[in-house]
């Protein structure tokens, strides 16, 4: 049980299982050991002091081998997937080769999606747990064991609370709001549009069909986040992909530095 956040599963467990076409998913929901002593975590800087301490870890890894980590955050249904997979099919891989860590509770259904898109992948499930921490992407990254000069995009579980407190080593958090959603989201909750350094507006082809004021969002973005540079993006419809495109060719060249 996470203190943190109430959501179950035993983040110090992870399994790791190959199907039969070589793919591989990490379940981080398992159970301690028979023969292990129980032991509950009752001080939130505990758990946060040792997920902290492991996100540097994976920071020092990302920064020795020249690779560019994004954790990308949102709420269910942002187009969060359909948005890795548009990047992965548009970029160009000898600019950009793109490796992903999907984070989903249960199915390896977007890690199966972003290999059909052309990257290789690697899937965390989370059981009842509600985000991803530094623990499972170290567990992930040897699985996954991304060439140097990449980018490995995480795709956290879909929920605006939790990750925000969660450091996994990435360079930035992105989080992505589509416009089916309130305009409002980043006044509900602050803390993860202000520990966000990218925000990705979504689904704007739909802007003429539903009530949501992209302006005002921004506004109210840039009311918790003065820093936080915006996107407008169409994912399916491919509005803005080259500006983002653009964006994560820049942010990789500075990881090679």
């Amino acid at each position: 049980m996470c203190a943190t956040c109430g959501c179950g599963g035993d983040h110090h467990h992870t399994h790791a299982h190959t199907d039969e076409n070589g793919n591989i998913t990490i379940d981080a929901s398992g159970k301690p050991e028979a023969h292990e002593t129980e032991k509950t975590i009752t001080v939130e800087e505990d758990i946060l002091s040792r997920n902290n301490a492991i996100a540097a870890h994976n920071r020092e890894h990302f920064a020795s081998h020249h690779l560019l980590a994004l954790n990308f955050v949102s709420s269910p249904g942002s187009g969060k997937t359909e948005l890795l997979a548009a990047t992965i099919r548009r970029a160009d891989k000898s600019k950009l080769p793109i490796c992903v860590i999907e984070g989903d509770q249960e199915t390896a259904n977007d890690a199966n999606r972003i290999r059909e898109a052309g990257a290789r992948s690697v899937q965390i499930n989370t059981g009842k747990g509600c985000h991803l921490d530094a623990a499972m992407v170290h567990e992930a990254l040897h699985a996954l064991n991304p060439a140097d000069g990449s980018a490995v995009l995480i795709e956290n579980v879909g929920n605006l609370v939790c990750p925000a407190e969660f450091d996994l080593g990435e360079a930035h958090k992105v989080v992505v709001i589509s416009v089916t959603e309130g305009d409002d989201k980043p006044l509900k909750y602050p803390d993860m549009f202000r520990a966000s350094d990218i925000m990705i507006v979504n689904k704007i082809d739909l802007l003429p069909y539903v009530n949501f004021d992209i302006e005002k969002c921004e506004e109210y973005a840039r009311r918790v986040n003065p820093k936080i540079r915006i996107l407008r993006v169409s994912a399916t419809k491919g509005d803005g992909m080259e500006k983002w495109l653009k964006l994560l060719e820049a942010e990789l060249a500075l990881a090679s530095l």
